[in-house]
């Protein structure tokens, strides 16, 4: 029996959403790209982190705050705040921290700020009395620093959003593939089995070995 013939009104709605489909998704395709490379490679280093060996490198650094500098954090009150302005300023200058938009923990004796960054972990003590300044630095390195990118970890609210954007782009992405799959199924006979053989494999595998 032949096959009943198209309307030109269904041929034209065809047509209409494969080029809809189509505009999105390459559009989509290529707002992902280069996320998804680097989210698809650090993927592959969090999984084998343990086996690419990485030397930290560690800065010290030992110093006193000039006597003019003293008195604000004498003065300041306990809790949480930021530095003043001109210790952070001398800082900067003097030996390369930044300690901008950072929130220290002013006790009795001291100040301390915790500074963890994508790929290094790093802190701040001043000393309230005589202005005595420790800071210590530790960089894991590049492959860390992507891997801490992948996670958002330390990474500030613009990388938060750049990878809710992302996400959201994906998901254009992954719903346009499903539809062009759809859309073209009746000529590709290996499209539902592929796209099965893409379900059933992760679920066998959380199902009989991950525990």
């Amino acid at each position: 029996m032949a096959p009943k013939p198209t309307s030109p009104s269904t041929q034209q709605r065809r047509g209409y959403w494969l080029r809809t489909l189509h505009q999105w998704h390459w559009i989509s395709a290529a707002v992902c790209l280069v996320g998804m490379l680097l989210f698809a490679v650090t993927g592959i280093t969090l999984n084998h982190a343990a086996r690419i060996g990485a030397t930290p490198v560690v800065t010290r650094v030992t110093d006193t705050l000039p006597a003019s500098m003293l008195e604000p954090l004498r003065t300041g009150a306990n809790g949480n705040g930021t530095l003043p302005a001109v210790v952070s300023d001398w800082l900067r200058q003097t030996h390369g921290i930044t300690t901008s938009g950072r929130t220290a923990e002013w006790s009795e004796d001291e100040l301390y700020l915790s500074m963890p960054g994508p790929g290094y972990d790093a802190w701040l003590s001043l000393q309230r009395a005589d202005g005595t300044i420790e800071y210590e630095r530790i960089d894991r390195g590049t492959l860390s620093w992507l891997n801490d990118l992948h996670k958002g970890r330390n990474t500030g609210p613009a990388w938060a959003w750049f990878i809710d954007v992302f996400a959201l782009a994906c998901i254009v992405f992954t719903l346009t593939g499903l539809f062009l799959l759809w859309m073209h199924s009746r000529q590709r006979r290996a499209t539902w089995p592929l796209a099965t053989l893409g379900l059933l494999i992760p679920l066998l595998l959380v199902l009989l070995f991950v525990h």
